[in-house]
């Protein structure tokens, strides 16, 4: 049976753009020029006989032939991407990308990933420190850990784990002149962040405390370097129960008082959901849930 194929080299390109409907946001995740994706779109439409998208001057929209056909070309993709993935893996060895934050990945993931390699050996583990979302894809990410509502479109998300957000700071904090026993005492003391959506001024009115500038002291981009800062003695940081458990189990850090806030997000482990049948992506998944159900 001979098949009828489309240009292939045109359908990544109508993949990203029926997902963005954007032609210059798929441009960005191909690595090239609007008219290039433009061109291809054009290319695939002339060999198909069909309109895949009605145009507009700013905006663009799949025609009702167009739209079950992206579910297709990108339900196939997947499929040569899993497959591709598969076959090369047997001979690149069986490397796991993982994509995180940075605060996780040094606070919590890290120090335990010896327990992975201990039950798995013959799995290699990478780990990408980034915020930004992740394109499975494009960027040979296998899983991702990431904090949030865990909303994630045409994804496998699965609740990882809450947290709660409450202060924290080196045992020395709790001695000299101004030591640490009541929220008030906090106007004494360096207060350190991190940039995190719940900041010292929520928690501030949260537990009652006046006088205290919650925009004073020091800032960091890194939620790890933040914590370090803490456990250095230079202030007080809001921890966050997954990046400050080990420091907290070691007496490297200490909670001074009881007050926490509900954090408004939470960790997701997030994957294509063809993902899971790879023995890598499962093991690392049940390691994964294994580590925090004792949290």
């Amino acid at each position: 049976m001979t098949r009828r194929l489309p240009p292939l080299n045109a359908l990544p390109a109508f993949e990203a753009a029926a997902r963005h409907l954007n032609f210059s946001r798929a441009a960005d995740e191909l690595n090239l020029t609007h008219g290039a994706i433009s061109r291809a779109i054009k290319h695939l439409e002339d060999q198909l006989g069909v309109q895949l998208f009605e145009r507009a001057t700013r905006s663009v929209r799949l025609t009702p032939v167009g739209e079950p056909y992206a579910v297709a070309v990108r339900e196939a993709l997947d499929q040569v991407a899993l497959a591709t993935q598969t076959a090369t893996s047997r001979h690149s060895g069986s490397t796991l990308n993982v994509s995180t934050s940075d605060g996780f990945a040094g606070k919590w993931l890290v120090p335990r990933l010896y327990r992975f390699h201990r039950a798995h050996g013959d799995i290699d583990v990478r780990v990408s420190t980034t915020g930004r979302l992740t394109n499975f894809r494009g960027d040979g990410i296998d899983v991702a850990i990431r904090y949030g509502a865990g909303h994630y479109h045409g994804l496998t998300s699965e609740f990882l784990t809450g947290e709660e957000v409450f202060p924290v700071c080196s045992p020395k904090l709790l001695e000299g002149p101004h030591p640490l026993k009541h929220p008030q005492d906090l106007k004494h003391h360096t207060l350190i962040r991190d940039g995190y959506r719940i900041d010292w001024a929520a928690w501030l009115a949260s537990a009652g405390v006046e006088g205290v500038d919650p925009n004073s002291g020091l800032t960091f981009d890194s939620a790890t370097f933040a914590v370090e800062s803490a456990v250095q003695g230079e202030g007080v940081v809001l921890g966050r129960t997954m990046l400050v458990s080990a420091d907290l189990a070691t007496g490297r850090l200490v909670r001074p008082f009881d007050h926490a806030l509900k954090a408004v997000s939470s960790f997701y482990l997030v994957y294509p959901p063809e993902a899971i049948r790879q023995r890598k992506v499962k093991a690392f998944r049940d390691w994964l849930f294994e580590e925090i159900s004792p949290l």
